[in-house]
């Protein structure tokens, strides 16, 4: 039999085609476009999914043992051409906030149809719950614990369901293991295209927590607080310019107060910051940030996560200016 020619050979990999033409079980190799029957023409039993599927995964688990390694395994496993992008494993141990808030800054620059598995568990092997949380471009998988709160916050439609459905595990499901032997699994067969209905019940009750916001403390003034600390010692607030239009304006007079720094300058890029000067800047993340130029400013300041940050706007923040 002739091999087929570059033209049939496209004809077969169209859309039509994928859908009329049989599987290939007995091809001698896996992707090999004719069977071992003469004449016979069809496509092979193992195909490439028409678009690499993606798999994210944001932990607690840092690099330095092998927790990482054994979810990759399972998912690889399970569909050997997923593609396995690391969000973050730093994750501050235990902080379900901060991976809150670390998967809600980067789900949406995936390609629709990514799988974002989202592990921070301190209640692994209790009787919180294994969920599925679909919006209408990513399926999340996660413990019940408002790790996604922010992802709720952002989606207008989520429907989220209970994992029960405990044949898609990896066997035996170690209590102390749920992202190798539940979430991973889950994961890849959700990538597989595995419909998100069979894996449990859909749930109204799940485990959601509205992120702080800066609050009134008296006539102009606000009491926000630094939700984490990057890895360059910046402290990032929760303040946005919609909590404090008059300190990203130019135009009204402002005092921050954080650690033992007041700030009164917002530049719009790092390196404009003078040697040894603290000051305030809109970051990436939408937040103010409080930073300095080649500097760790919570080492400064003397702040970290969760220190309180006062704002004081308008003629009375004159007194003091300066850090």
């Amino acid at each position: 039999m002739r091999p087929p020619s570059p033209l049939m050979v496209a004809s077969i990999w169209s859309a039509p085609a994928r859908q009329l033409l049989p599987t290939c079980l007995d091809a001698p190799v896996p992707r090999q476009l004719t069977s071992q029957v003469p004449g016979k023409f069809c496509l092979p039993a193992r195909i490439k999914l028409p678009h690499r599927p993606i798999i994210t995964l944001t932990t607690d688990f840092g690099t330095n043992d092998h927790f990482v390694g054994a979810v990759k395994g399972v998912i690889i496993d399970i569909v050997p051409e997923a593609a396995i992008v690391d969000i973050s494993h730093a994750v501050q141990a235990y902080d379900v906030l901060d991976g809150a808030i670390a998967i809600s800054q980067t789900y949406s620059l995936f390609p629709t149809g990514t799988v974002h598995m989202v592990v921070v568990d301190p209640g692994v092997g209790t009787t919180r719950r294994p969920i599925i949380a679909s919006s209408d471009g990513y399926h999340f998988v996660a413990p019940d614990n408002g790790v996604l709160s922010l992802v709720y916050a952002k989606e207008e439609r989520i429907h989220v369901r209970h994992v029960t459905s405990d044949h898609y595990f990896h066997q035996p499901v170690s209590n102390t293991f749920h992202a190798r032997d539940v979430f991973a699994p889950v994961a890849a067969y959700l990538a597989k295209l595995v419909d998100s209905h069979k894996f449990g019940e859909e749930v109204e009750d799940y485990v959601k927590f509205a992120a702080p916001k800066p609050k009134p403390n008296g006539e102009n003034r606000l009491r926000a607080v630094v939700l984490k600390v990057d890895r360059f010692g910046n402290l990032i607030t929760n303040i946005t310019p919609d909590d404090a239009p008059a300190i990203f304006s130019g135009k009204s007079k402002f005092k921050i107060v954080v650690g033992n720094k007041e700030i009164t300058e917002i530049h719009s890029a790092y390196a404009e910051g003078g040697p040894g000067e603290v000051f305030g800047i809109l970051g990436s993340m939408g937040y103010l940030e409080i930073v300095a130029n080649r500097a760790p400013a919570a080492q400064i300041t003397g702040a970290g996560k969760g220190a309180e940050v006062s704002i004081l706007l308008g003629e009375g923040a004159a007194a003091g200016k300066g850090a």
